[in-house]
C-alpha cells in the first residue's frame, strides 16, 4: 500500500509558522522523519492563506524536493495554487483534489492534463456528500465518464470515498468498507485512497480506532492511505497487514521493519 505522509500542512501550527518563516531544516526534519518511517509520498499543503497560498505552496514543494526524491500530493482547494505547486513538482505529481462538482472538475482537469498527473476524485457532486454506498458508486461512475471523456487513464485516479465519524453516524465505517470493495470491483484500473483519521472524530482511544480501521480497509483493497507515517503503531498494523494479506513478499518488509524497531 501507498503511505501518503500528512505532517506537512499548513493547518498545523508549527508547519505554518515553518511556512511563513521559510523555515526549510525544519520542514526537512518532518520530510525525513516522514520517509524514513516507510512514506513512500508525501502530501503538502501550504495551509488557507488566499494571498500567499500559490507562493508558499510553490516554496514548500521546492524546498521538500531538494531533500527527498519522493512525489507530492500537491493539496489545495485552490486551482491557483494547485497550479503553482505542480509547476515547481519534478516528476509525476498527485493531485489532491477533484470532485465531480461541475466548477471544480473543470477548474483541475486542465492541470491534470498538463502536469501529467494522477488525481485524487472525491465521490461528491454538487449535492455533497452522500451517505451511502450507492450515492458514492454513482458519483465514481460519474467521474469515470468525465475522465474518459476527456482521455484520462484511470489508473491515474485515486478514488476516495470519504470517510465519516461513526460517533455520529455508526454505519459509515461499515460503508467505507463497501464502497472500497465495489470501487475496487467495478473499476480494477483505478486506484482507492482515503484520509481515514475522521472515523474516530469525538471518540476516545482514537490511535487504536484509526489502525484496526486501516486494516479492514486494506482487506478490502485499499491501494493508498494519507496517514501519519511516525505513528509507529499504525505502521506497525500496516506492516503485518501487508503480510497477511500477501502483499509482502516473503514477509521481508515486516522482517525489515521488525530489524529496525518499527513493530514495537
Amino acid at each position: 500500500m501507498l503511505v501518503i505522509g500528512e505532517r506537512i500542512n499548513g493547518t498545523r501550527k508549527e508547519i505554518a509558522r515553518a511556512i511563513a518563516e521559510r523555515d526549510a531544516e525544519f520542514i526537512m526534519k518532518e520530510v525525513r522523519a516522514q520517509v524514513d518511517a516507510g512514506a513512500g509520498m508525501l502530501d503538502v499543503n501550504a495551509g488557507a492563506s488566499p494571498k500567499t497560498e500559490a507562493e508558499d505552496l510553490k516554496w514548500l514543494v521546492e524546498a521538500v524536493q531538494s531533500e527527498v526524491d519522493v512525489p507530492l500530493a500537491i493539496d489545495s482547494a485552490s486551482p491557483e495554487a494547485l497550479a503553482a505547486g505542480l509547476s515547481a513538482h519534478k516528476g509525476s505529481a498527485l493531485i489532491n483534489s477533484i470532485t465531480a462538482e461541475e466548477e471544480r472538475f473543470r477548474a483541475v482537469l486542465p492541470l491534470i492534463k498538463e502536469y501529467d498527473a494522477s488525481v485524487v476524485a472525491l465521490t461528491m457532486d454538487s449535492s455533497g456528500m452522500p451517505e451511502d454506498v450507492e450515492g458514492r458508486l454513482d458519483i465514481a461512475e460519474d467521474l469515470v465518464r468525465l475522465f474518459c471523456d476527456a482521455g484520462i487513464p484511470l489508473e491515474k485516479i485515486y478514488f476516495d470515498p470519504l470517510v465519516r465519524p461513526v460517533a455520529t453516524e455508526g454505519t459509515q465505517g461499515a460503508t467505507v468498507l463497501e464502497a472500497v470493495r465495489e470501487i475496487k470491483a467495478r473499476f480494477p484500473e483505478a486506484r482507492t485512497i482515503c484520509g481515514l483519521s475522521n472515523v474516530s472524530f469525538g471518540l476516545p482511544e482514537r490511535g487504536l480506532l484509526n489502525r484496526t480501521f486501516l486494516a479492514m480497509l486494506l482487506a478490502a483493497g485499499l491501494d493508498a492511505a494519507i496517514i501519519d507515517p511516525t505513528d509507529k503503531r499504525m505502521m506497525a498494523c500496516l506492516f503485518a497487514c501487508e503480510a497477511l494479506l500477501g502483499q509482502d513478499e516473503y514477509s521481508l518488509k515486516y522482517i525489515d521493519a521488525q530489524r529496525k524497531g518499527l513493530l514495537k
